[in-house]
């Protein structure tokens, strides 16, 4: 069978533009196609959380993202305020950055979050991809497909000559966003809701360094009046870049046509929230969309597979929108690549919908409740649809109150702030993932010892990623478990007690065709000099983990009793090897 090649992913943003950088530095044929003349021109998506970090950290690119993005300490508090010359209703530390939360979140991992604008993200992925062979396609739009048992045969169209042509490969991937064309043809069901409210993004420049500088922040959420009609909650002045580069969202009533925003009623929001009638601005651009809480049950059919907004559309609550669509393509990745060499089964793909579409759901509705919590805060100030600036003034005029019935109010606000957490600091959403699939062997419930959505859990239970401990190399420096796993290869894990394991791994990888390692925790290569790894992997030394190569534990066994047969078998159910071995 002659394919054009092995993999065609439709759409450059976080989605596509992960899956074209994995399947290339996996060794995979990609074309990538993008039917615009470049990769994003507006910063939509920004927060990077800890486990897309991971991510970019295990293909090679975590240096260039953090380079382009700005850190954790200019992400700061989330202001809540009347405007941003107005007066403060209240500050949260956010996104680790808090004393009490910043040694759980350095803990948790190798990596930091940073805030990477999508204009800064797309290019580094896509350029790095190309840089290692994926084929990349500019001003191509895709028009159709069709797929058969042997592969999957792509229409597309140049937009420059205007011709059509089309490409055979073995699989599809759709990462073409919210309005999928790839989802819509392979007849993916989504459930939830469409078009629940109406938002306008405003980019735009204007020195607001006398505004933010002393308190940074990635956000700026505003109460205006009209703030919580549409929209994202409330009004939102966004940092793109430290202090002159900013993007503004506002909300319109979904039920009315949609407005028109010219420069000038542009100019006039943007001065309106920052609350300076006489702020230098210069508008560059102007969109409006529309909140979702909409998700794919299935990510797949055949070989058509699809990944970020075309599966999970939500607003931008909680930043999960691009750390879930890397994560998509991530999962998928190391999965076509091991089977399109021929060292797995073909339904090992099936364990890609399994994995990603709860976690999907999640997402989706955790965004829309975090943008449903801003009410308390509302009713906390005593705020209607009816209220003007008189009423907003009004109401944090009452939380001022030096009586009796101010403290309450004083209480009732700080509550609702505290709420906020579950946007700002959900760093078990954020971390906590666990896959139950064919690709995972002994999942079990697991017991939530705090908040799940909060705190991250780390966890040595199969179908959750490898917990990250410091370790010392034979170099004398620091290295994370996480850094010896991954890089497209199967590990075995073990301690200094488990040398069977050793033998097991060579004697499977031979017998299977693969590359599998083998990593013992306490050898010059890994010494546990802090004891980190077993405080937090309570197994015995000559058990094991065979890790999956996207950090995942595919499987646990305790003992190196029969190390060769126990860990050939686990290798063979997950890599649906079983079947073709018995055939």
């Amino acid at each position: 069978m002659e394919y054009d090649t092995d993999v065609v992913v439709v759409g450059s943003g976080p989605a596509g533009g992960t899956a074209a950088l994995a399947l290339a530095t996996y060794g995979v044929r990609t074309l990538l196609v993008n039917k615009y003349g470049w990769v994003a021109n507006t910063p939509r998506s920004h927060i990077t959380n800890q486990r897309t970090m991971e991510v970019f950290r295990e293909l090679g690119v975590e240096q260039d993202a953090s380079l382009h993005g700005t850190p954790p300490d200019l992400m700061g508090d989330t202001v809540l305020c009347t405007s941003l010359a107005g007066p403060e209703i209240g500050r949260i530390t956010s996104w680790g950055t808090g004393d009490r939360s910043a040694t759980e979140y350095g803990a948790a991992s190798p990596c930091h979050m940073i805030d990477l604008p999508q204009t800064y993200l797309e290019p580094i992925l896509v350029a790095n991809a190309a840089g290692r062979g994926a084929k990349v396609r500019m001003d191509t739009e895709f028009l159709g497909f069709t797929q058969d048992p042997d592969g999957v045969t792509v229409q597309l169209r140049d937009r420059i000559r205007g011709d059509e042509f089309s490409y055979r490969a073995r699989y599809l991937i759709g990462a073409d966003g919210g309005r999928s064309q790839v989802a819509e043809l392979a007849g993916l069901p989504i459930a939830g809701q469409t078009g629940k409210a109406g938002s306008m993004n405003i980019t735009f420049r204007a020195d607001m360094s006398r505004y933010a500088a002393h308190r940074p922040s990635v956000l700026y959420w505003v109460m205006r009046p009209g703030a919580h009609m549409g929209g994202i909650g409330m009004g939102l002045v966004r940092m793109v870049r430290p202090w002159n580069e900013w993007l503004l969202v506002w909300g319109y009533d979904i039920d009315r046509p949609p407005p028109e925003v010219t420069p000038e009623q542009a100019a006039a929001i943007v001065r309106d929230l920052v609350g300076d009638p006489d702020l230098a601005v210069e508008i560059t651009s102007t969109s409006l969309w529309t909140v979702n809480q909409a998700y794919a049950t299935a990510y797949s059919n055949g070989r058509v597979f699809c990944a970020g907004d075309a599966v999970h559309r939500h607003p931008p609550s909680n930043g999960l929108g691009s750390n879930t669509s890397v994560q998509d393509s991530y999962n998928l990745a190391w999965k076509l690549a091991i089977v399109v060499r021929g060292e797995a089964g073909p339904a090992l793909l099936d364990s890609y919908s399994a994995e990603r579409a709860p976690v999907g759901k999640q997402v989706v509705d955790r965004a829309n409740l975090s943008r449903d919590q801003f009410a308390p805060i509302f009713q906390a100030l005593g705020i209607d649809g009816d209220t003007d600036a008189a009423g907003v003034d009004r109401g944090l005029a009452a939380c001022l109150a030096e009586t009796a019935a101010g403290a309450a109010k004083r209480r009732e606000l700080e509550a609702a702030i505290r709420l906020k957490d579950y946007e700002f600091n959900a760093h078990g959403v954020e971390m906590n993932q666990r896959y139950v699939s064919s690709a995972v062997i002994g999942s079990e419930p697991e017991p939530w010892h705090r908040d799940s959505e909060l705190f991250h859990q780390p966890s040595i239970q199969p179908g959750a990623r490898l917990p990250h401990a410091w370790l010392v190399g034979a170099d004398g420096h620091r290295v994370s478990t996480l850094d010896l796993v991954g890089r497209g290869r199967f590990t075995v894990l073990t301690g200094l007690s488990g040398s069977a394991w050793g033998d097991a791994a060579g004697k499977a990888g031979a017998m299977l065709g693969i590359d599998v390692r083998l990593v013992r925790i306490g050898s010059a290569d890994a010494r546990d000099s802090y004891g980190e790894w077993h405080r937090i992997a309570p197994m015995p030394e000559d058990g094991c983990l065979l890790i999956r190569p996207d950090g995942y534990i595919a499987w646990r066994c305790d003992s190196s009793d029969n190390a060769s047969n126990s860990l050939a078998d686990a290798l063979l159910t997950v890599l649906d090897r079983v079947t073709a071995l018995n055939g």
